[in-house]
């Protein structure tokens, strides 16, 4: 008599757990999310989210807030009675690493699974190595984001030639952050304008973006760029926001305004909220990053200008 075919949910399961046995997923790795179950087995929601259950409660797997869900280490092994010591393993080899390979591994996975999601262990992964051969090349993870940011700084590319105009150039720095945190999301939330690290790179594209403004004092130009600086970042700081709500909810940012459609429906036909109510016959995406970080870049750079104007009018 034949078998019984296993449920649809079983059968992801013993397939993502072969590919954890085989090595394909090591511990700390991420394990398909419930999205990318229904989109790789074409199975609904429910059966994704109970295969990550059931993953959960037979302890191969665990939730990490802010990452999603990663294989778990396995527990040592313990030698058995009688057993003698065990060999001392040979040193690791470095497997051919370097503080620059390292670096640009650990920004590749901090693209794609944010910066809570990194870590030491994440990145030796990526070369089938043990954290400690990363030591022997970065002091720990706090220089090793340091570095990361330093780099994606250091692949920035001026303009040549560069803008003329005071506004322009401004307009042209403002546009190199944008695109910089644009490819690396986790980098907008890194920086600090309270407590900046001393990264001459990133000081290197600030001094060229106000290379243009004159007849400012020290204090008003620093404010000036600050400014600039601190809207751009704020700004791209949503790019770092909505790779962590997909790592830990599953749905991308149209799922989640699909989910979440008929509570905004209620909330904007009571009638307490007008301006967000005249929205309603309006393209979905007409307010997005994009269209926040264009309006609001315009706006500095009108009240720039009108404070050059007024402080310096021999500026052009």
């Amino acid at each position: 008599m034949a078998q019984p075919e296993p449920p649809p949910f079983r059968r992801i399961v013993e397939e993502i757990r072969r590919r954890i046995d085989s090595g394909e997923l090591a511990p700390g790795d991420r394990v398909p999310s419930t999205r990318r179950i229904t989109q790789e087995w074409g199975v609904a929601m429910a059966t994704a989210t109970k295969v990550l259950t059931t993953l959960r409660q037979e302890g191969a797997v665990r939730a990490v807030p802010g990452v999603g869900t990663v294989v778990v280490e396995p527990p040592p092994r313990r030698a058995a009675r009688g057993e003698g010591p065990r060999e001392r393993r040979p040193r690791e080899s470095d497997a051919g690493l370097s503080r620059d390979r390292v670096v640009r591994a650990a920004i590749k996975v901090a693209d794609v699974e944010g910066l809570r999601a990194l870590s030491m262990r994440r990145v030796a992964a990526e070369f089938g190595v043990s954290s400690m051969a990363l030591y022997r090349h970065v002091a720990n993870k706090d220089a090793l984001v340091l570095l990361m940011a330093d780099a994606a700084f250091r692949d920035v590319r001026l303009p040549d030639p560069a803008p003329d105009g005071w506004r322009d150039r401004m307009e042209a720095g403002a546009r190199l952050q944008w695109e910089l945190y644009r490819r690396h999301p986790w980098l907008a939330q890194y920086l600090s304008v309270s407590r900046p690290q001393p990264m001459p790179r990133a000081m290197a594209l600030i001094e060229w973006t106000m290379a243009r403004v004159v007849g400012m004092d020290p204090v008003t130009l620093i404010h000036m760029a600050i400014t600039m600086l601190s809207f751009v970042q704020a700004t791209a700081a949503g790019f770092e926001d909505d790779l962590d709500a997909e790592q830990e909810t599953g749905m991308d940012q149209d799922q989640w305004m699909a989910a979440m459609g008929p509570e905004f429906e209620g909330i904007l036909t009571s009638g307490a909220y007008p301006m967000y109510a005249a929205m309603a016959g309006t393209k979905e995406d007409t307010v997005n990053l994009e269209s926040i970080f264009e309006f609001g870049l315009a706006r500095i750079l009108d009240g720039m200008e009108a404070l050059v104007t007024h402080t310096a009018p021999g500026a052009s």
